[in-house]
């Protein structure tokens, strides 16, 4: 899973846990484990979401100030549908 610099740092503290994608279709499983710089995602889910359960306490568990701030990073593309993923960041040591 990819981060934009400005999140990776709570990532890696724990203090992000989740995350709000807008693909066309997952990107990622429950289960899988993914390269981020020096460790990796664990992915513990994932489910679509209504674009209206993106309110602004899950924005803030994602690392970001607001719906709109999040928004304006969560979609990629033409996606259309809204994941939530929970995960858990495994240092390299791990």
């Amino acid at each position: 899973m990819q981060f934009t610099r400005r999140l990776r740092q709570g990532v890696k503290d724990g203090s992000i846990t989740c995350s709000v994608r807008i693909w066309q279709r997952p990107h990622v499983k429950a289960g899988g484990i993914y390269p981020m710089e020096e460790g990796h995602i664990l992915v513990e889910s994932v489910r679509e979401i209504a674009l209206g359960d993106v309110n602004g306490d899950l924005a803030r568990r994602s690392g970001f100030l607001g719906v709109v701030d999040l928004l304006k990073v969560a979609k990629h593309g033409s996606g259309e549908k809204v994941y939530l993923v929970e995960f858990e960041y495994l240092p390299p040591d791990a």
